[in-house]
C-alpha cells in the first residue's frame, strides 16, 4: 500500500512552522502598558458603564490598554519622572477602536439618560458633542497614540484634584478654565508640564487628553479591538 505523503511528522512541522495567532497579539507596532508603564494604574472606561454611554463601548472586549509603542515608551518616562514625588499615571483610556467612535455617533441620535446627562453634560445638547470638538467622528485615540489620563497617589491610587471628572463636557473641563482652586490649577498643570516634557501635546477642551507628537501612525485609523 502507497505511504501517505502527509505524514503525521509532515502536519507537526506545518503546525509549528505557522502556529494560529494568539487572541491577544497585537498589531505591529503596538504594546500593552501593564507590560511596559511599571506601576501604572488602568481603569478603562468604556470597558465598562460608568461613562458618558452608560453602556460597555463596541470594540471594548478587555480591560487591557494599548498604545503605540513609541507613545507607550514617552508615558513610562511620565511615570518614572512622577515616581520620587509618590505620584504616577491612571489611564482612562488609550487607543480607541475605529468602531467604538461609530458607537458614540449612535449614541447621540439616541435619547437622553437624565441621570448619565447630569454626570457628563449638563449643560450641553448631546447632539452638539460633535460639532463643539468634544467628540469626533475620527478620533486621534484611533490613531494609537493618544491617551487620556491623570495623576494619582501610588500609595493608595487616590486621583489629584483636578475640578472635574474625565469626560465631563463643557468648559470647567479645558486645561486652561477659570475659575479653578490653586490646588486645582497646579495638578492640571503638573499633568501637562510633564507630558510635554516627554513629547505629548495637550487638547484644548480635554485636561486629560494627549497626544504624542511624532506619532508613528499620523495617518491610520485602527480598528482592532480592545482585549
Amino acid at each position: 500500500m502507497r505511504r501517505p505523503f502527509f505524514t503525521f511528522g509532515y502536519l507537526l512541522m506545518l503546525v509549528t512552522a505557522h502556529p494560529v495567532q494568539a487572541a491577544d497579539t497585537l498589531p505591529e507596532g503596538f504594546v500593552y502598558l501593564e507590560e511596559t508603564v511599571p506601576g501604572l494604574r488602568v481603569d478603562l472606561a468604556y470597558s465598562g458603564t460608568e461613562n458618558f454611554v452608560g453602556a460597555v463601548v463596541d470594540g471594548y472586549e478587555g480591560t487591557r490598554a494599548i498604545l503605540s509603542a513609541p507613545a507607550a515608551k514617552a508615558l513610562a518616562a511620565v511615570q518614572e519622572e512622577l515616581r520620587p514625588f509618590g505620584l504616577g499615571l491612571k489611564v482612562f483610556d488609550a487607543y480607541r477602536p475605529q468602531r467604538a467612535v461609530a458607537h458614540f455617533v449612535r449614541w447621540a441620535e439616541m435619547p437622553d439618560d437624565p441621570d448619565i446627562k447630569a454626570l457628563y453634560y449638563p449643560d450641553i445638547d448631546k447632539h452638539r458633542l460633535f460639532e463643539e470638538g468634544y467628540v469626533a467622528t475620527r478620533s486621534s485615540h484611533s490613531r494609537g497614540s493618544t491617551v487620556d489620563l491623570t495623576v494619582v497617589s501610588l500609595a493608595d491610587g487616590a486621583e489629584l484634584d483636578m475640578g472635574t471628572r474625565f469626560d465631563f463636557f463643557g468648559p470647567e473641563s479645558w486645561p486652561g478654565h477659570e475659575p479653578l482652586s490653586d490646588e486645582q490649577r497646579a495638578n492640571r498643570l503638573l499633568l501637562r508640564l510633564a507630558m510635554e516634557r516627554h513629547g505629548f501635546k495637550p487638547f484644548d477642551k480635554e485636561w486629560w487628553h494627549f497626544t504624542l507628537t511624532n506619532e508613528p501612525f499620523p495617518d491610520t485609523y485602527f480598528d482592532f479591538p480592545v482585549r
